[in-house]
């Protein structure tokens, strides 16, 4: 499969086989994380890879409160390590580098036939206590990751390309 076919396959999943992810899957999907870029090649970006039924059930009541997560063979803590750099342009390094690394993620997983669902709505501190993650580390997003129920292709909703690209100067 090419990146863009990818790239159209790929869509949020709230619904998992109970099927686990084979090894092999894995690293490579965590071998096209490692090779994501980041700021000034800081490589920030850390991976707590969950497979384990309780843990993943705790992180899909206390963590996120969210109960499809429950149905996921794999959730990973997407996390940073960071000294919090700042690019000059004003932004925080890690979850840019983080959230890029991810999409590489998403992108193989999708490639792999595997589906993703990116989590955002959890709180951190609970996240940390439940998989023993160190007070200084950032936890950026959390990322469910499985064989999807209906792998079908989604509709995708978008908006129009002249309404997000410009050429030259910002104009409607």
């Amino acid at each position: 499969m090419d990146v863009y076919e990818a790239i159209t396959l790929r869509k949020s999943v709230r619904s998992y086989e109970d099927r686990p992810v084979e090894e092999e899957k894995l690293k490579r999907i965590f071998s096209a994380a490692r090779l994501a870029p980041s700021a000034s090649n800081r490589q920030e970006w850390r991976f707590v890879l969950v497979t384990d039924k309780t843990f993943i059930g705790r992180l899909a009541e206390e963590g996120a409160n969210q109960a499809f997560l429950a149905e996921a063979p794999v959730i990973i803590a997407c996390c940073a390590e960071t000294d919090g750099h700042n690019m000059k342009c004003g932004l925080p390094c890690f979850p840019i580098d983080v959230a890029i690394a991810v999409d590489h993620i998403t992108l193989c997983a999708a490639a792999e036939g595997l589906g993703t669902c990116w989590i955002g709505a959890f709180d951190p501190e609970t996240v940390k206590k439940i998989l023993g993650i160190p007070a200084h580390i950032r936890v950026v997003e959390l990322l469910a990751l499985g064989y999807p129920k209906d792998p079908s292709a989604a509709v995708k909703m978008r908006k129009p390309m002249d309404d997000i690209l410009f050429r030259n100067a910002w104009k409607r």
